[in-house]
């Protein structure tokens, strides 16, 4: 995804004036009904399911619609919502089948059926944006509906199928509502989530209302909530310090994270270490400069992440030297193994030896607005230019842009952060580096996809690490993607706000009903 969804590993909460007990109380219908404002600088690519997979789009999905599954706080396994109950049929893996919660209704009253369940999924499928989920449904052969009996045949193994039926990708729409071919043009929503979408002004805001039809796994919705969107970082942090909002997440500047206080009496800040990375992504095409192997691994002889990480983002993040991050299963240290440290000679003989004119020239985007992204692609441009092996152009484009840049293979590298779609290690394997997969940067090798293939194949997930041990040992080596860094997440609330330590855990979910008033 895009840059989110998050593997708890710690967390710190700065509790001012306030006890744990009265944060933990799920929202209700009494009290200030005021709409608490949440401020973002993520942006919303779009609002229909099969034409986004970013953390911005995502996180208005988790709220304004339902998936037949979901994922409680902190859990590491989907649990039941739009479906009464799912399970595998038979033990191999290969089909999967979910029996639908009665009472469901769009917001028009029209029941929700098993139909609109198969509809949903298969318009992704064919639909099949360069920006959207399709990818991740990249099992799913066909699906079949009976009754409010939804049935998934899958092509191959995969135990991690419930994870996917649990994110964004299955949100369930209403097939009255939403074009079987195309996407939708407006900014409607018809959704079964604990909120309605009232209104939408791209770039703008988003108001949410909560939902009184909502029948799932929440006890009950929470306070009215208006997202606010913020162009970047800076801006962000301006409406904050003026009081205009009354949360902020993602991303305040890093020089804001860091110096946040502990004992400001006018704020609560949660950090959260958690699995969100960040990736230098690189065109493996036969055009691109970048094709050749050894220019490559010759690129990852030269980062200093370390650097990275102190000077661009004043230590809020901690250097990656794996692709799937640390607190997740099959973790390894991959390429701090094969490169453990800038060298610019062993860059020089591999470039040598590829025989490509010196300095290899080429282009890096980057997404404006996105965090910290200028300033890092300018101390990557740096500290690849400082070798006198590579001659790097920088350029910035605006976020829908960019997707649908790297989406079409036509930057030579790119800088993008990934959120984890669900808690296992098989989100950072097929869509980064399976063929095919949503960085689209052209990489496509045989003991990858086996490897990942294979990894489906276990239901208990630990049995999963030396395959993933091995992939990641064969990126490192082909070095399609060199990882950059792994972030902590930050949510700040007002005094008057409770639930922020809540709001999102890496399961895929931004839980906007556990804000609420104190």
């Amino acid at each position: 995804m895009r840059s989110v969804r998050i593997w708890i590993l710690a967390t710190l909460l700065v509790l001012a004036g306030v006890g744990v007990g009265g944060w933990q109380l799920l929202p209700d219908d009494s009290g200030e009904s005021r709409a608490i404002l949440v401020g973002t600088s993520d942006s919303v690519t779009s609002l229909d399911p099969a034409g986004a997979y970013d953390a911005g789009s995502w996180a208005v999905f988790s709220n304004v619609f339902q998936s037949l599954l979901t994922f409680e706080p902190g859990g590491a396994s989907p649990v039941p919502d739009a479906a009464d109950h799912c399970a595998f049929v038979g033990n191999d893996l290969r089909t999967y089948r979910c029996e639908l919660r009665e009472g469901l209704t769009f917001p028009s009253g029209r029941e929700v059926t098993a139909e609109d369940v198969k509809y949903s999924f298969d318009r992704v499928k064919r639909i099949n944006s360069p920006v959207g989920p399709a990818s991740l449904l990249d099992t799913l052969e066909s699906v079949t509906a009976s009754g409010r009996t939804v049935t998934f045949h899958l092509s191959s193994p995969d135990a991690t199928f419930p994870f996917k039926v649990a994110t964004g990708a299955g949100s369930i729409v209403d097939r009255t509502k939403y074009p079987a071919d195309g996407l939708r043009g407006d900014t409607g929503v018809d959704g079964t989530g604990p909120y309605e979408l009232t209104t939408y002004t791209k770039g703008k805001k988003a108001v949410l209302a909560p939902n009184g039809h909502y029948e799932g796994a929440l006890k009950s919705t929470g306070r009215p909530v208006e997202l606010r969107y913020f162009a970047d970082g800076e801006k962000l942090d301006a409406a904050w310090k003026a009081k205009r909002i009354d949360v902020a997440t993602r991303q305040l500047p890093p020089e804001v994270l860091s110096a946040l206080n502990a004992s400001d009496p006018t704020q609560r800040v949660s950090e959260v270490d958690s699995s969100e990375t960040r990736n230098l992504y690189l065109n493996t095409r036969a055009r691109s400069p970048l094709h050749d192997p050894r220019v490559r691994q010759a690129m990852a002889w030269l980062i200093d992440r370390d650097r990275l990480a102190a000077t661009v983002y004043d230590g809020t993040v901690d250097p990656l030297y794996s692709l799937i991050p640390t607190g997740i299963t099959g973790h390894t240290t991959s390429f701090f193994d094969l490169y453990p440290k800038q060298d610019t000679d062993k860059a020089r003989e591999l470039l040598t030896r590829a025989g490509v004119t010196l300095p290899v020239r080429f282009t890096y985007g980057y997404g404006i607005g996105r965090g910290a992204a200028a300033e890092e692609a300018a101390e990557i441009k740096r500290e690849l230019e400082a070798s006198g092996l590579f001659k790097v152009t920088v350029k910035g484009y605006e976020w829908t842009d960019f997707q649908e840049r790297w989406a079409s293979g036509k930057l030579d590298a790119y800088a993008v952060g990934w959120v984890a779609d669900y808690p296992d290690p098989d989100t950072f394997g097929s869509p980064l580096v399976g063929t095919g997969g949503s960085m689209n940067t052209g990489y496509s090798s045989k003991t990858v996809d086996r490897l990942i293939r294979d990894s489906r194949r276990y239901a208990d997930r630990g049995e999963a690490s030396e395959d993933f041990s091995e992939l990641q040992q064969t990126v490192a080596a082909d070095v399609p993607v060199i990882p950059l860094w792994q972030a902590k997440e930050y949510v700040v609330t007002s005094e008057a706000v409770g639930g922020g330590q809540y709001l999102s855990d890496g399961t895929g979910v931004f839980r906007l009903w556990r804000l609420t008033w104190i």
